[in-house]
């Protein structure tokens, strides 16, 4: 069984005996809000009965926090769970996605036997979706999935093509997905959603999630804006009935009372993001601009880095497995500034090795 994704801190442990640096997954430098952490830990205790499988007092908190109706949200186990759920409640014929972008849309749609058109983006122009992927919009395609800011480019779509592209997908009846999931990371984040079409109702759905917003991964908590209450139920239907467990939606109503935590967050990350790239860019890499929690950045030929990083305890993803990317291509999560200068002392023995 191949992983495809970050994260999977367990195959090192058994390489190496010990807990690595996991530079692999973009997850929240912050850690989980002590609030979430005593909220979930405190559910432990009414886990003798099965979950809502409504997610009612969690969707009632996301209503007030979003400022969507409860009746457009749905609640399930991560944004992968619902990317899932997506192909399934839909059923597209022919999807299109960008490349390179996240492995999970492409997998759920092969396993749903959809046909995928692939538009690639280009290395030259930093990876930053242009005005020519309008022409790619075409009666023949059922559901497009954009992930903005994309991953692993850390790019986000122009605004402007953003709404124009929402049009053309409105027009001609193709379902759009937005994948939101690191926009709590943008310096600005309300100027790269498109929550206000969701208001205005349509054939779109935003996925959201507390993985790496509020450091959960474990938990396991995502969730879908949709255009209308149809949309959202037609999704909720097509899953399994107990998707998110009782410690998670007890984190997750938590977390959305914590003040002023993503605020620290993305003066971090901003912060961070600047130092670590000026660094990577001093030891001869080549950094594409991010915009949000994670770098890409690429070698100047083909190195055993992963394997070099691993044996000095730090994880780094490597995008030979994005459409469109190779060996060479590699993406490192944006931390803190003591673990950010552990990850370049490792880089730095790394590429002298």
């Amino acid at each position: 069984m191949n992983i495809v994704h970050g994260g999977d801190i367990y195959s090192v442990r058994q390489k190496v005996g010990e807990e690595p640096l996991d530079f692999s997954a973009n997850i929240n430098p912050l850690g989980m809000p002590p609030k979430a952490v005593r909220a979930a830990m405190d559910a432990m205790q009414q886990c003798t009965h099965y979950p809502d499988p409504l997610c009612r007092d969690l969707r009632k908190a996301l209503s007030q926090y979003e400022g969507i109706p409860e009746g457009q949200i749905v609640c399930g186990n991560g944004a992968a769970d619902l990317i899932f759920r997506i192909v399934t409640a839909f059923n597209p014929q022919k999807a299109l996605l960008l490349a390179p972008t996240f492995a999970e849309y492409e997998q759920a749609l092969r396993a749903g036997n959809c046909s995928i058109a692939f538009f690639p983006l280009q290395e030259e122009e930093q990876f930053v979706l242009n005005n020519t992927f309008l022409q790619s919009l075409t009666p023949d395609i059922d559901l497009l999935f954009l992930c903005n800011p994309n991953n692993p480019t850390g790019r986000t779509i122009p605004q402007r093509l953003l709404d124009s592209i929402w049009r053309r997908c409105d027009e001609l009846g193709i379902l759009l997905v937005v994948d939101e999931c690191f926009n709590d990371f943008l310096e600005y984040p309300e100027q790269h959603t498109l929550k206000g079409a969701v208001r205005e109702g349509g054939t779109l759905i935003l996925l959201k999630a507390f993985t790496k917003s509020f450091a959960m991964p474990g938990l396991r908590l995502g969730y879908c804006l949709c255009g209308d209450s149809q949309l959202a139920e037609q999704l909720f239907s097509s899953g399994q009935p107990w998707g998110v467990s009782i410690p998670a939606q007890a984190a997750g109503i938590a977390a959305l009372q914590e003040t002023g935590y993503l605020e620290r967050t993305r003066s971090m990350i901003c912060r961070e993001r600047q130092w670590l790239s000026q660094q990577l860019a001093a030891r001869g890499l080549q950094v594409f601009p991010g915009e949000a929690n994670y770098l890409l950045f690429r070698t100047k030929g083909e190195l055993p880095l992963q394997q070099r990083m691993e044996r000095r305890g730090v994880l780094l993803r490597p995008c030979g497995n994005y459409r469109g990317l190779d060996n060479r291509f590699y993406r490192i999560a944006v931390r803190s500034r003591e673990e950010n200068g552990r990850l370049l002392t490792a880089l730095t023995g790394a590429l002298e090795e």
